[in-house]
């Protein structure tokens, strides 16, 4: 078995010690991979509705720009477009999902303060500007979980690394290690007891 240890009541002592050990190890590792694969599964899923809640709302924003554009005029359109802000204040923070590091993104979702005067537009422009403010905050979202997911994704294969070592590798070792001592101890407490038998017997005779 690779790990030769002394047929004594002490290493089997520390045999069994090591292997109770890594079963609860084993035990430990296996809920958290579970606990990981339903967080992963769950921001999956949110991810893929957030992808077409993206689709949806590019559609209707380019729908309605279209529309501004032959209504408008394209170089009005892309006049009132530069004065639209193309930023919103956003941090990136850190949060723990079972000791692991995954990120998050904080933003406020304020309500839109136009910086166009309505002389100028329609409500074909208000509509597409509102769709890909929305598309943008959708995909702070999406960028966060797909970042998360990934995450997830890394420490589940480490984790299941771990548990299929203890449980191909390291708890079959100790069973084997355990199996070996006690019947070698036995074979021995067999045998002394045959010699001491013998002992008494002539000591009789």
């Amino acid at each position: 078995m690779g790990m030769q240890l002394a047929p004594t009541k002490a290493n089997l002592i520390k045999s069994k010690t090591m292997l109770q050990f890594s079963r609860k190890g084993y035990d430990l590792l296996d809920k958290k991979r579970n606990v990981l694969i339903r967080e992963m599964m769950g921001l999956v899923q949110r991810a893929n509705e957030i992808q077409n809640s993206i689709q949806s709302n590019f559609e209707a924003a380019f729908e309605a720009l279209k529309f501004a554009n032959i209504t408008l005029g394209f170089n009005t359109v892309e006049e009132l477009a530069i004065s639209v802000p193309d930023m919103e204040n956003f941090q990136v923070l850190n949060h723990s999902v079972m000791g692991v590091e995954v990120p998050e993104v904080r933003f406020e979702e304020t309500p839109l303060h136009v910086t166009y005067g309505f002389y100028r537009t329609n409500a074909a422009l208000d509509e597409a500007v509102e769709k890909f403010r929305k598309v943008r905050f959708l995909t702070y979202e999406l960028a966060e979980i797909e970042n998360a997911v990934y995450k997830l994704a890394m420490e589940i294969k480490k984790t299941q690394k771990r548990a299929n070592a203890l449980e191909k590798i390291q708890i079959p070792k100790y069973v084997q290690i355990v199996k070996t001592i006690e019947e070698t101890l036995e074979e021995k407490e067999r045998e002394d007891f045959f010699r001491l038998k013998k002992i008494k017997d002539k000591t009789k005779g």
